[in-house]
C-alpha cells in the first residue's frame, strides 16, 4: 500500500510541475541573439499558438525577416504545442514542429517525418525588444 500511496504521489508531481499551455506565449530570444518571436493564440483560431519574428537585427537589410509568421502549432497536450508547422526563414523551408517550454526555455522542434528526426532551436524568454534596430513590417 506505502508502495502504491509513493507511486501516485510522484505521478502527481510531475504532473503538477507540467509547463502551461500559456508558458509559451510572450518574446522569445534566439540562441545566436539574432531574432525575437513572439508567440501567441493565433488570430484566427484561438486555441492554436502562432510564432512571428518582432525583432530581426537585420531589420532594415535585405535580410530582414521582421513580421514573417514562423510557426502555427494546433494542440497542446500537457506536455507540448504539436500538430502545425515551422518554417525556417535561412532555408525557406517549412517542417512539422513541437514545442516546449521548461524553466523558461522555450524549445522548438523542427522536423520531417517523425520527431526525432529534427533539429531543435533553443530559446530564452525576454521581457522586452532589443532598442535597435526597429521592425518596421
Amino acid at each position: 500500500m506505502k508502495k502504491l500511496l509513493a507511486i501516485w504521489m510522484c505521478i502527481c508531481a510531475g504532473s503538477a510541475f507540467a509547463a502551461a499551455p500559456e508558458e509559451a506565449k510572450g518574446l522569445w530570444l534566439t540562441a545566436e541573439k539574432d531574432a525575437v518571436i513572439e508567440f501567441n493564440a493565433c488570430p484566427d483560431r484561438a486555441n492554436s499558438l502562432c510564432g512571428r519574428i518582432v525583432w530581426d537585427k537585420d531589420a532594415g537589410t535585405a535580410k530582414d525577416t521582421c513580421g514573417e509568421q514562423i510557426a502555427q502549432l494546433n494542440r497542446y497536450d500537457g506536455e507540448a504545442w504539436r500538430d502545425g508547422w515551422i518554417y525556417d526563414p535561412r532555408d525557406k523551408k517549412t517542417y512539422k514542429g513541437t514545442l516546449r517550454v521548461k524553466d523558461r526555455i522555450l524549445k522548438m522542434r523542427a522536423f520531417v517525418g517523425v520527431e526525432v528526426l529534427g533539429q531543435t532551436e533553443q530559446m530564452t524568454h525576454v521581457d522586452a525588444l532589443p532598442a535597435t534596430p526597429v521592425c518596421k513590417k
